[in-house]
C-alpha cells in the first residue's frame, strides 16, 4: 500500500480538480430530494446510464413517498426491471416509502443514521444524499474512490469506510464537500481500473502510483 500523500500534494492536486470543474455534479438524473435517494438506493450494482434510463418515465409520474406507495411494488416493478436485482430493489424502495409516510412525514431525513434506518440505505447511499442534497460534506466511497485513493496516496485506507476516514482527516476543509464527486470523476474517466490514462492525468506528478504509463 502506498504512503498518503502529504498536506501540500493534496492541497495541489485538489486545486487542479477544482480549477477544471469548480461545481462537479453527481450523474443520477434527480429531481428532489426523494427521487434522488431512490436513484441512489437503485444503483447499486448498476450503472448510472441504465438507473437513468429506468427511471426517466418513473420520476415523471412518481416524485414522493406516497406517490411511490399509490404506484405499487408492481408497477416500480415494471419501471426498474432493465436494472440488476430489481426485485428485491423494488421492495427495498416500496419499504422504504412505506417508512418515510409513516415515520418521517413524507419528507427524506437529513441525518445519516436516519437515512441508514431506511430499507436497502447503508452508509454510501445515505452519504450520497446528504452531500448531495444536503449540502454537508459526507464522503460517499465507492469502488472508484477506494481505488484511486489507494492507488494515488489521496486517500489511503484498507476498505471504504477507512478511506473515508482518510479523506475527512486529510483533505483541506474547503475541498471537502466535493471531494467524493472529483474522485469518482477522476475514477471513473482517468484512473480507470485496467488502462489508468496516466499520460493525460492532470495530477500525475503528485500522484504516488509506481506504474504510472506517461
Amino acid at each position: 500500500m502506498v504512503k498518503q500523500l502529504n498536506y501540500a500534494a493534496l492541497t495541489r492536486i485538489f486545486e487542479t480538480f477544482e480549477a477544471g470543474e469548480a461545481d462537479p455534479k453527481g450523474e443520477l438524473h434527480h429531481t428532489n430530494a426523494y427521487t434522488l435517494l431512490v436513484a441512489v438506493a437503485l444503483s447499486a450494482q448498476a450503472t448510472d446510464v441504465g438507473v437513468n434510463k429506468a427511471t426517466r418515465g418513473l420520476f415523471e409520474i412518481v416524485d414522493t413517498p406516497q406517490k411511490m406507495l399509490d404506484l405499487g411494488e408492481e408497477g416500480l416493478t415494471q419501471h426498474i426491471k432493465t436494472i440488476g436485482l430489481f426485485r428485491s430493489k423494488a421492495r427495498n424502495v416500496m419499504k422504504m416509502a412505506r417508512v418515510l409516510v409513516d415515520d418521517f412525514g413524507g419528507q427524506v431525513p437529513s441525518s445519516r443514521a436516519a437515512l441508514q434506518s431506511l430499507a436497502g440505505v447503508g452508509r454510501k447511499t445515505a452519504n450520497v444524499v446528504l452531500n448531495m442534497w444536503f449540502h454537508l460534506p459526507a464522503q460517499a466511497v465507492d469502488t472508484h474512490i477506494l481505488r484511486v485513493g489507494n492507488r494515488t496516496g489521496i486517500a489511503v485506507g484498507r476498505d471504504e469506510t477507512a478511506v473515508e476516514r482518510a479523506i475527512e482527516d486529510h483533505i483541506p476543509a474547503k475541498f471537502q464537500h466535493h471531494a467524493h464527486h472529483w474522485l469518482i470523476l477522476h475514477g471513473r474517466y482517468i484512473c480507470t481500473a485496467r488502462k489508468p490514462k496516466c499520460s493525460i492525468c492532470p495530477v500525475a506528478a503528485d500522484c504516488l502510483f509506481t506504474e504510472k504509463t506517461l
